[in-house]
């Protein structure tokens, strides 16, 4: 893995990098086949961005008549690059070069005659002169687009689980270096830890598992003036699928615009994992959430879907 990681790297660490160059990158790992796949430019008050979206066929996956589920893996960041104000690759590109890795792997596995069972759907997007944003404790990566823009382009309906992988440095909550594994997010809920993708975490990283805690203002969307630890469980309020977020993480807090801060190894654990899942998730192994306690919480105590919203505007005192 570590060498798609590090070609996707040094794809991303470019002033001029953008989704046709990522395309062409993975038509070229694909083979004959081609990736398939789609680059949308979209421009927003602050610039503009490329989504890559890339869907890799199963043996048995919906695409093809089959019943296998499909994997969704989005890529969550601000921008690969935060030029003219920082030089180079910025902490934040982690989610970018992780999905990206991620979908160089399975077209090449699919080139080579390794085909999963279900499909799966990678989605990310290159932008590599984003602007920044404050943040408490460190500065944030901002982005040219809004996150219910970036949720319509890379959260599909045909996701009926999701994988989200963000940068998730620029906080004293989680103190350690590597990848974190956040609780299930579903419909507004935030339920426990899915213990099968905990064991496959720490089989994949040779560690014990470490997650974090979410809050219930880290699974509302942005846009409703409360603090969150940052995107990484946004998809969660554009979709009825189950989200986990595997945070990339580090033991002190680092900026999300800041240069050099990238570690090759732990992107290309994020990406294994997220490989790993999608032949768990799609063979039928491992579920992301217990079904029947779900169904069992929201007939007890009712819907939490009005989270995924923006709710009520605040009344004036």
């Amino acid at each position: 893995m570590l060498k798609y990681v590090l070609d996707v790297v040094d794809l991303l660490d470019d002033p001029d990098a953008d989704g046709k160059r990522a395309v062409a990158y993975l038509d070229s790992v694909a083979g004959p086949e081609g990736s398939g796949a789609e680059v949308t430019t979209v421009a927003g008050e602050r610039g503009s961005t490329d989504f890559v979206l890339v869907r890799v066929p199963g043996s048995k996956g919906r695409s093809r008549g089959g019943d296998a589920r499909t994997l969704g893996v989005v890529g969550r960041l601000g921008g690969v690059g935060a030029r003219p104000e920082m030089t180079g690759l910025v902490s934040d590109a982690d989610g970018a070069a992780a999905a990206l890795a991620t979908a160089a792997k399975l077209l090449d596995m699919r080139r080579r005659g390794d085909v999963l069972d279900g499909d799966v759907v990678i989605a990310t997007h290159i932008c590599p002169d984003a602007p920044t944003a404050p943040h408490d404790p460190v500065p944030f990566m901002d982005s040219p687009v809004d996150i219910a823009t970036m949720n319509r382009h890379e959260v599909t309906a045909d996701m009926e689980a999701v994988l989200s992988i963000d940068t998730t440095k620029g906080n004293r909550i989680i103190n350690h270096k590597g990848l974190a594994l956040s609780p299930t997010v579903k419909e507004g809920w935030v339920l426990r830890v899915s213990e099968p993708l905990g064991e496959l975490l720490a089989v994949v990283t040779g560690e014990p598992l470490v997650t974090y805690p979410v809050t219930t203002q880290d699974i509302t969307p942005y846009g409703n003036g409360v603090h969150h630890i940052n995107s990484i469980l946004q998809p969660a309020t554009a979709t009825a699928a189950p989200v986990v977020g595997l945070a990339v993480t580090s033991a002190a807090a680092v900026p999300g615009c800041q240069t050099g801060a990238s570690h090759e190894s732990d992107i290309a654990a994020a990406a294994r994992f997220a490989v790993e899942t999608a032949k768990a998730y799609g063979g039928g192994r491992i579920d992301f959430h217990d079904a029947g306690e779900f169904d069992a919480l929201v007939s007890r105590y009712g819907s939490l879907a009005h989270l995924q919203t923006l709710g009520n505007a605040p009344t004036e005192s």
